[in-house]
């Protein structure tokens, strides 16, 4: 069965705080060499059959109505089987 992932992340042009938390605790344990950490969400789906064109544009909608904010987030990725499918927004 195919799964479908949807990555959402924030907005590049907002502060993310648990990143910029994360960048500083990296730093602290000695791993300095990162200047700059965003954290995200990753939605799996499992689909039972065939993943059409009309099954994607299903995911699109869920992705952009339910799984991200649109005020703070964008839907940076959609792949299937690991293999990127459709434009970033």
């Amino acid at each position: 069965m195919p799964t479908i992932v949807v990555d959402v992340m924030p907005k590049a042009e907002l502060l993310d705080p648990q990143g910029k938390a994360t960048t500083g605790a990296l730093d602290r344990l000695g791993h300095g060499k990162f200047e700059n950490v965003r954290i995200g969400k990753r939605f799996e789906f499992t689909v039972a059959g065939e993943v059409t064109p009309e099954v994607l544009a299903e995911v699109r909608q869920v992705a952009d109505e339910i799984l991200s904010n649109s005020v703070i987030e964008d839907v940076v990725a959609i792949s299937v089987d690991g293999e990127p499918v459709g434009e970033a927004r």
